[in-house]
């Protein structure tokens, strides 16, 4: 018999991010701020890596409570 870690519930996030990543290349960051604090990021992001040379964008985002914003920014790892 094989002793192995047991896998615990509140794992199964993380183990279920590892399997999701997609293999389409691009670089993925996700942020959880303040509504104000989240906009000064993603123009931040947008600027340092502008859309035209790496397709920089918010892939998704959503309304948590306490007006607080979970956002992923995605991106190419280089402008080529």
């Amino acid at each position: 018999m094989v002793d192995r870690p047991r896998e615990l519930p509140r794992d199964l996030a993380t183990r279920m991010a590892r399997r999701s990543t997609p293999a389409d290349g691009f670089l993925r960051e996700t942020f959880v701020l303040p509504r104000p604090a989240a906009r000064a990021k993603a123009k931040a992001f947008l600027e340092a890596w502008p859309k035209a040379a790496y397709m920089s964008s918010v892939e998704s985002w959503r309304e948590l409570p306490g007006d607080t914003i979970e956002f992923t920014m995605r991106r190419l790892p280089s402008a080529d």
